[in-house]
């Protein structure tokens, strides 16, 4: 599931009789409240979310606080009630100067903008979340939203501006940028929404394969893969024999073995430590009979 399927949830009212939350809000408790997930019955309105088990209520709409009626979102193919467009602008360092950024926005007209120096490799955007918030809420009032930078390069680069585009697309948000290889203005239906949305999916599938290729190399060569190993020739020892002699459980093996190296030394290693350990050896056993 995508960040964006509530969005996609909202679509519709919610069927159930004890919720009938309009489109555009969160499904509602019976006390009132903002609930925790989406009423089943509304999210398997979603061809795409028909066999999910729960679709969580983001954070955005306050799970938990009293339920209050949202904007319905705008009806598929009605002409927007205005047009709004939201700036942008981001910098690496903080040594670095956003007025190249903020000039070129405010000659075009761009009134509100959000700006920050963070790095590309932060994990979250504080002032890029307030900006596409603020665009969701607009759009889902009525209005055409565009959101417009300096250069594609401020959103980010490569996957992170693909998956950041999806997002835009699925809210109905549009993008501009000011200058740059992506120049012009794009319409989330457009080309260029599509080939970043490809670029994601592509770049996902090479980080994957290149992943398998690095831990089928590593275990070609009798590695390990993941965290330091907290097992040992003896502590499977010990395991074997309170496993077959005392027909003990897991989680009881678990306790009576201790870690002897590393930053869990005098630890006890977990039940799915243990399990690993044995269903290895187990393996290695069974292929050396039959070979």
């Amino acid at each position: 599931m995508s960040d964006d399927d509530f969005l996609r949830v909202e679509d519709h009212d919610c069927p159930m009789s004890s919720c009938a939350a309009p489109a555009g809000s969160p499904c509602r408790t019976g006390k009132g409240k903002v609930g925790v997930q989406y009423h089943t019955a509304r999210f398997r309105l979603v061809p795409a979310l028909a066999k999910a088990l729960t679709v969580a209520t983001p954070a955005l709409r306050k799970p938990g606080t009293a339920w209050t009626e949202l904007p319905r979102p705008a009806a598929a193919g009605a002409e927007p009630a205005g047009h709004a467009r939201i700036g942008y602008a981001r910098a690496s360092t903080a040594r670095q100067s956003l007025d190249t950024q903020l000039d070129s926005l405010a000659r075009a007209g761009v009134a509100r903008v959000f700006s920050e120096k963070i790095s590309t490799r932060a994990l979250r955007r504080p002032e890029l979340d307030k900006a596409v918030t603020l665009a969701r809420e607009m759009r889902a009032s009525g209005l055409a939203v565009t959101l417009v930078v300096h250069e594609h390069k401020r959103l980010g680069r490569g996957i992170e501006l693909a998956t950041l585009a999806e997002q835009l697309r699925a809210a109905g948000i549009g993008l501009q940028f000011l200058t740059g290889e992506l120049q012009g203005s794009h319409d989330p239906t457009g080309i260029v929404f599509t080939v970043l949305a490809a670029l994601s999916g592509m770049e996902r599938e090479y980080i994957r394969d290149r992943t398998l290729e690095g831990h089928e190399s590593a275990r070609s060569r009798g590695k390990s893969i993941g965290g330091a190993a907290v097992t040992d020739d003896a502590m499977l020892s010990h395991a074997l024999h309170l496993r077959d002699q005392q027909n003990l459980s897991l989680r009881e093996i678990a306790k009576r073995l201790v870690i002897t190296t590393g930053k869990k030394k005098g630890q006890h290693p977990s039940p799915a430590t243990v399990l690993r350990m044995l269903r290895d050896h187990d393996q290695r056993t069974e292929a050396a009979a039959g070979s």
